[in-house]
Formats: structure tokens, C-alpha cells, sequence
């Protein structure tokens, strides 16, 4: 089975779309009734999902490094613009397998 990936609130649709456009299986946070949840809460979901957290918040990194377990995490570092968000989600989606993404953080 190929990744699968859930956006966070702050990851524009517009990069769901693309990746959908491309058939990749993607959620977000709107979809899963999660807008305004907290971090722990989002994590969750994506992990018990099988998906790969992608966001812009730094706080999730502090969650891996507290050691909580995740399904992995794409993290936004800067501005990146929702092309490069795209040619770099299918990049990880092609390179690698949801068991390599377990734990681990990838940066956009």
C-alpha cells in the first residue's frame, strides 16, 4: 500500500487537490471535523489513520521528539509554495513506503 497523507488546517486545499488529481489518498483537517483540534489530537488521527501528517507547525516536531508515535510527518520549514508542497509530497509518496515514513520526519 502506498502512503497516504493527512493536511493539517494550515496546508492549503489546494495541494489536496493536486494530490488527489494525481490519485494519491489524502484527508485534512476540515474533512476529518478536526479544525481547531489540538496537536495531540491531530497526531492521532493521522497515526491511527496510517497517514502521514504534513504541516507547518513546529509543534508536531516537538511531539516526535518527545517521543510520540506517529505514522510519519511532512514538515513545511519557511514558505513553500504549494507547487513545490506538491512536487515534493509526490516525491516522498514514490521514494518511499509507509513503513519507512513510521517515526519519521521528512522536510518540505
Amino acid at each position: 500500500m502506498p502512503i497516504r497523507f493527512h493536511l493539517d488546517e494550515h496546508i492549503p486545499s489546494a495541494v489536496a487537490a493536486g494530490l488527489r488529481r494525481r490519485n494519491i489518498d489524502v484527508t485534512t483537517s476540515v474533512e476529518a471535523g478536526l479544525v481547531g483540534a489540538d496537536d495531540p489530537a491531530q497526531l492521532a488521527f493521522a497515526t491511527t489513520s496510517g497517514r502521514v501528517l504534513v504541516t507547518y507547525d513546529d509543534d508536531f516536531l516537538r511531539l516526535h521528539n518527545e517521543g510520540a508515535a506517529h505514522a510519519g510527518i511532512a514538515c513545511c520549514r519557511g514558505t513553500v509554495k504549494i507547487g513545490e508542497q506538491l512536487r515534493r509530497l509526490v516525491l516522498i509518496h514514490s521514494l518511499l513506503t509507509p513503513e519507512e515514513m513510521v517515526s519519521r520526519v521528512e522536510y518540505l
